[in-house]
């Protein structure tokens, strides 16, 4: 419903208009960075690895993500459990399988 002494917006958008051909994006998904595993390196890391991988994984310095477990375990404590568990989790560089893949696979055995 519309209230007494409404007026029409000046300037109101009626019109679509189509991008020119240049104009055309490409919707592709990112391509630029090669796909990696996520592995913790067997060197250039301080306790077991999990910041270094992290952070090469994403290609971010190494620093950001020590700050960011140490901001966890700090607030909330939340810190060390997720590192321990990423630590069984993420497989050292040239492992065919994690820790706790490994721990699982012997117990099938």
């Amino acid at each position: 419903m519309v209230a007494r002494g409404a007026r029409p917006q000046a300037g109101a958008m009626n019109t679509t208009t189509s991008p020119a051909a240049g104009d055309q994006t490409s919707h592709e998904p990112y391509e630029s960075a090669p796909s990696r595993p996520l592995s913790r390196p067997v060197q250039g890391r301080m306790l077991g690895g999990v910041a270094a991988g992290i952070a090469r994984y994403l290609d971010v310095d190494v620093n950001v993500i020590r700050i960011l477990f140490a901001v966890l375990t700090l607030i909330g404590g939340a810190g060390v459990p997720v590192y321990l568990a990423a630590w069984l989790l993420i497989p050292e560089d040239g492992a065919d399988q994690s820790i706790a893949a490994g721990l699982f696979q012997s117990r099938a055995s």
